[in-house]
C-alpha cells in the first residue's frame, strides 16, 4: 500500500495554503485559487514557477523562494500538523494485516521528518521523499521506487492520492 502524505494522511494542505499566501503577500501580490490548485502535489521548483508566473514575477529566483517557504512550513508543520479523517485507522489497520507500506511524497525529507513526529515512524516500512528521486509526481518515478524498495510488484500495489498530479504518478 503506497500512501501519499499531504492532503491524503495529514490535513497539511490548509499549512501550505498559509505559507505560499504569506510568500505571496512579501513579493506584494496574492495567490490565485487557479494557481494554489495547480500547485497541490507538484515539486517544489514547479510549486515555487507557478506562484512567480501567477504573480506575474517570472524572474524571481525559484530558489530562494524554495527555501522561505521550506523554513516556514517546517514551523507550521511543528505546530499544528493533524490528520485527515480515518487515514489513522486506514494505516493501522493496513501495518496490523502486515501490508508492506510505504510512504510516497512531493515533499522533501527535511520536512517528512517532521511529518513522521506524527504519522510515526514506525508506520512505513520505506518512506520516497520528493527530493529522494530524479522525476518528482507526476512522474511515475516516486511510485515505481517505493514498490521497487518494497520488493513489491508495482502492479500489484494501491496507491492512496489526493490530486491530478499524485494519481497520475501512481497511475
Amino acid at each position: 500500500m503506497l500512501f501519499d502524505m499531504d492532503g491524503t494522511l495529514v490535513d497539511s494542505e490548509k499549512l501550505w495554503d498559509v505559507a505560499l499566501q504569506e510568500l505571496a503577500e512579501t513579493y506584494g501580490g496574492t495567490l490565485s485559487d487557479t494557481a494554489r490548485k495547480a500547485i497541490i502535489g507538484t515539486a517544489m521548483a514547479d510549486s515555487m514557477r507557478i506562484l512567480h508566473e501567477d504573480l506575474g514575477q517570472p524572474e524571481r529566483d525559484p530558489a530562494v523562494s524554495a527555501a522561505w517557504i521550506d523554513a516556514r512550513i517546517l514551523e507550521l508543520f511543528r505546530s499544528g500538523l493533524r490528520w485527515r479523517p480515518g487515514a489513522m485507522a486506514l494505516l493501522k489497520a493496513v501495518r496490523a494485516a502486515g501490508i508492506p507500506t510505504a510512504l510516497v511524497t512531493s515533499s522533501g525529507r527535511p520536512l517528512v521528518e517532521v511529518a513522521l513526529e506524527t504519522l510515526g515512524r514506525d508506520s512505513f516500512d520505506v518512506v520516497v521523499c520528493g527530493d529522494e528521486v530524479v522525476a518528482a509526481k507526476p512522474h511515475p518515478e516516486p511510485y515505481l521506487t517505493a514498490a521497487r524498495l518494497l520488493g513489491v510488484p508495482i502492479e500489484r500495489c494501491v496507491a492512496i492520492e489526493d490530486s491530478r498530479t499524485g494519481v497520475a504518478s501512481a497511475l
